[in-house]
């Protein structure tokens, strides 16, 4: 079974950076798993920043819903998912069973033979949003890192760019 981790960790807490130095410690190179979609010129901006940050050694491979097909299609290289809550808000904006692709991708990871290092929100932490969307997302956001988690063989929580092993 592949080695399967997850970060976690708030806004600007420096998870990604963690994940992509985890991932390119499972191998020389890597597939990137972007699930991000630029619908605007501030997430255009996000999205040219990641890709300035890394280097040679990652193939990036852009997949906004078909997640679990996209694990399946890049088998054989360490491969970092970034992010599971953009994804999920993806399937959610679409219309798409979350729960269900949820548990898909759960069922998906174990049968993975390369390492698969998955970055998340962690949005449960702050005040209870005031609009039904928002309090459903945060909801789905929970219960998806509690499945992925449960699944991982380690969790790391990014706080202030420190990792913390959390299992």
């Amino acid at each position: 079974m592949a080695r399967i981790i997850l970060v976690t960790g708030g806004a600007r807490s420096g998870k990604s950076a963690i994940a992509e130095s985890r991932t390119l410690g499972l191998g020389p190179e890597a597939v990137y798993i972007a699930t991000a979609q630029a619908f605007d010129a501030e997430m255009e901006a996000r999205i040219a920043a990641h890709q300035a940050r890394r280097g040679p050694e990652w193939v990036t491979h852009q997949e906004p819903l078909a997640l679990v097909s996209a694990l399946d299609a890049t088998d054989g290289k360490p491969r970092l998912v970034d992010c599971l809550t953009l994804w999920l808000t993806n399937l959610m904006l679409a219309g798409r069973d979350w729960q269900a692709a949820g548990r898909d991708l759960v069922a998906a990871l174990p049968r993975q033979s390369a390492p698969v290092v998955l970055v998340t929100n962690e949005v449960g932490a702050g005040i209870v949003p005031d609009n039904r969307l928002a309090r459903d997302f945060r909801d789905a956001a929970g219960v998806l890192n509690q499945w992925v988690a449960q699944a991982a063989d380690e969790v790391i929580l990014a706080v202030a760019g420190l990792p913390l092993k959390v299992k």
